[in-house]
């Protein structure tokens, strides 16, 4: 079974970027949409961005323009570079592969995910 393994987070101060990574294992990711999610206690889970198989990709208003999705395939891992932290995006990220529709494709219709990765952005 596809397994994703999340790495990449820890302390910034805001201003500042990060690099997250999902490896997966047992499939190889070309099939699959990967879709970078984030959810703190209390709040809703937020899809971030998540890139199709055909790399159309989807950024999420409160991300956009500080966020990019990339992938490669022949690594079976996914990236999210995120520049420009601000404490609002401090969260446990997820990172899932799945078949979404393609209207949807950062919707929860994702059926493998990791075990998460912590970014806290604070002064």
């Amino acid at each position: 079974q596809l397994q994703l393994v999340e790495s990449g987070g820890g302390l910034v101060q805001p201003g500042e970027s990060l690099k997250l990574s999902c490896v997966a294992s047992g499939w190889t990711l070309d099939d699959y949409a990967i879709g970078w999610f984030r959810q703190v206690p209390g709040k809703e889970r937020e899809g971030v961005s998540c890139i199709g198989i055909m790399s159309n990709t989807f950024v999420a208003d409160s991300v956009k323009g500080r966020f990019t999705i990339s992938r490669d395939n022949a690594k079976n891992t996914v990236y999210l570079q995120m520049n420009s932290l601000k404490p609002e995006d401090t969260a446990i990220y997820y990172c899932a592969a799945g078949r979404p529709p393609p209207t949807a494709m950062c919707g929860p219709q994702y059926d493998y995910w990791g075990q998460g990765t912590q970014v806290t952005v604070s002064s």
